[in-house]
């Protein structure tokens, strides 16, 4: 686990464009088996997470189109919300930072830490938007 000083700012770059923070396993089951889109991020102190994913994410969530809800788990903090999350996206291996977007609790899109890592920020806000425009 990392320092929570270390991370609050990383966590707030989302929640603070409107994703809510899952903590427990629980929480995770909640909001992804719940009826219409989830948007997941899995966030990561990693410099993909900082120059790509998070950049991404809040450029995704600007746009007119966007999921019902907008969830983000934290690799590194919460472990059972992180694997619960993870264990949703199979057969995906795990990966942070990740996206997936969920339509009535079912993986339609997925983009793994490889589609993240030396990817312009807004071209994966790009085929974000593109499945956002898809599916919600």
């Amino acid at each position: 686990m990392y320092p929570e000083y270390l991370v609050e700012p990383m966590r707030a770059e989302l929640t603070t464009v409107g994703f809510e923070e899952m903590k427990t396993a629980e929480d995770v089951d909640n909001a992804i088996t719940s009826e219409g889109t989830v948007f997941v991020v899995v966030n990561s102190v990693c410099g993909c997470a900082a120059a790509n994913a998070r950049p991404a994410a809040k450029m995704a969530a600007a746009n007119g189109k966007h999921p019902d809800k907008m969830i983000t788990v934290f690799a590194g903090m919460e472990k059972d919300a992180v694997d619960r999350a993870r264990g949703y996206m199979v057969p995906f291996p795990p990966s942070s930072p990740s996206m997936a977007l969920f339509k009535d609790g079912k993986l339609v899109h997925m983009i793994e830490r490889h589609q993240i890592e030396g990817r312009p920020a807004q071209m994966i806000a790009d085929n974000l938007i593109g499945a956002f425009e898809q599916y919600c």
